[in-house]
């Protein structure tokens, strides 16, 4: 697969009820973590499709397998990433 993110990516902890299809995001898949991109969102199963940066859909993943998202590659911010991270209470 090509990279779409490089290793100077940064990424915070979210809230998966405010991701958006465009959304890169962490996702935990048998046991490692990737970065996919979110190409559908399904709030009443609590999901969201993930697929890899040539719109190759992987599946499914539950908000509770998402574990963060990307807000900046190599300094730059990514698009639409304010209000989804996830506060510490």
């Amino acid at each position: 697969m090509q990279t779409a993110v490089s290793s100077s990516s940064r990424t915070e902890p979210c809230n998966p009820a405010c991701l958006e299809v465009g959304d890169v995001v962490l996702v935990k898949v048998a046991g490692t973590i990737y970065l996919h991109k979110v190409t559908a969102v399904d709030p009443a199963r609590t999901r969201v499709q993930i697929s890899d940066n040539r719109g190759c859909i992987s599946g499914w993943a539950g908000w509770a397998k998402v574990a963060g998202i990307c807000v900046s590659v190599n300094g730059e911010p990514r698009p639409r990433t304010g209000g989804k991270a996830r506060t510490s209470e």
